[in-house]
């Protein structure tokens, strides 16, 4: 077995630090064949912002592992980018709760914590749908679970490197599902973005707590994932309205409204609690995405409920020249790929 072996802190750094320079490394490949929910083409670069945002958050000098974690999903939570992005910081808050107090992860811990991100993942969508990242962390989380449950709970290391192996392989297998969950993806012959992005951050994890390289094979076959494959969104119908997204504290009867609001006014509504504490008047604060046709009345209703910081809004049809594309990625990841000269690692493709 691996001699490897860390899982503490110091590893939970290293987790998103790879991932972050992983998902930088990959960010056009998967911005190529970014079709759903709105091909857009903008995944790989949402994930590698929110990762960027984690990792710069992690404090590895603190020895609490869901400390770290915590940290570092509310780091992101607050710069989270798209609908790819968000799922990521909520997946982070959400598995950093069962690891709290501990200063190492196990396979019972482990599986707590995936089966937890992964379901607040799922609840954090109006209208969650199989065959997106949600079915990637689903799959993990439930190969992690059967090894902890073939293994009585052991707490060993070797079982937690039998469980971080088969929570890459159920991931591995649920992305190559995706193509046939939905149609979209079915008609033009790719995998699903987002489900390839959360594979990416699977490995990254596998590789920082055992020690061990990044699988360089992993991706290999693919639809839409070589090199030479086009950019497969540019062919598709561009996308009216807007993405948008802010941070608002709400009491949770005015969430509940908030959420139904904007399910009536548009879609992808997502809506996570960023950090578990109350204020004075009962309120939490709310991370909010949504795509509605037209900003003015959505944001009209969030300032009716509270007061929104950190709005942004971006066009949803973005442009569809490859080459434009490319340079925008280019500059959004350039730091990432400067730093991969000095330490290469990830996929390099």
């Amino acid at each position: 077995m691996q001699t490897k072996i860390a899982a503490n802190a110091q590893a939970m750094k290293r987790w998103l630090s790879k991932a972050e320079t992983t998902l930088g490394n990959h960010s056009d490949r998967l911005n190529a064949i970014n079709i759903f929910p709105v091909a857009d083409g903008d995944t790989g670069t949402n994930l590698y912002l929110t990762a960027r945002a984690a990792a710069r958050a992690a404090d590895p000098a603190q020895p609490d592992v869901g400390a770290v974690l915590a940290q570092a999903g509310q780091a992101a939570m607050e710069q989270a980018r798209g609908n790819s992005g968000t799922l990521f910081a909520v997946f982070l808050c959400a598995a950093a709760e069962p690891l709290a107090g501990h200063t190492r992860i196990s396979s019972p811990l482990l599986a707590a914590a995936l089966n937890r991100a992964q379901l607040r993942a799922w609840s954090a969508l109006s209208d969650p749908v199989p065959g997106t990242m949600l079915s990637v962390m689903e799959a993990a989380a439930r190969a992690v679970a059967a090894v902890d449950s073939a293994h009585d709970g052991d707490d060993s290391n070797q079982t937690l490197g039998l469980a971080l192996d088969a929570a890459v392989e159920a991931a591995l297998a649920a992305v190559v599902h995706t193509e046939d969950q939905l149609a979209a993806l079915h008609a033009a012959h790719v995998v699903d973005a987002g489900g390839v992005g959360m594979l990416l951050i699977l490995d990254c994890l596998r590789s920082a707590v055992l020690g061990e390289e990044l699988q360089s094979e992993l991706l290999d076959g693919l639809h839409g994932y070589d090199v030479q494959d086009p950019h497969i969104h540019v062919g598709m119908p561009r996308d009216d309205g807007v993405e948008l997204m802010c941070t608002i504290s709400l009491s949770p009867l005015d969430a509940a409204m908030m959420r139904q609001r904007l399910d009536e006014m548009g879609d992808s509504v997502i809506m996570s609690q960023v950090g578990g504490a109350v204020d004075a008047a009962g309120h939490y604060r709310w991370r909010v995405h949504v795509h509605v046709l037209d900003a003015e009345p959505a944001v009209a209703l969030i300032r009716s409920l509270g007061e929104p910081t950190d709005i942004s809004v971006s066009e949803l049809a973005l442009p569809r020249d490859p080459e434009t594309e490319a340079a925008v990625t280019a500059a959004a990841v350039a730091p990432v790929l400067a730093a991969e000269t000095r330490n290469p690692d990830g996929y390099a493709r």
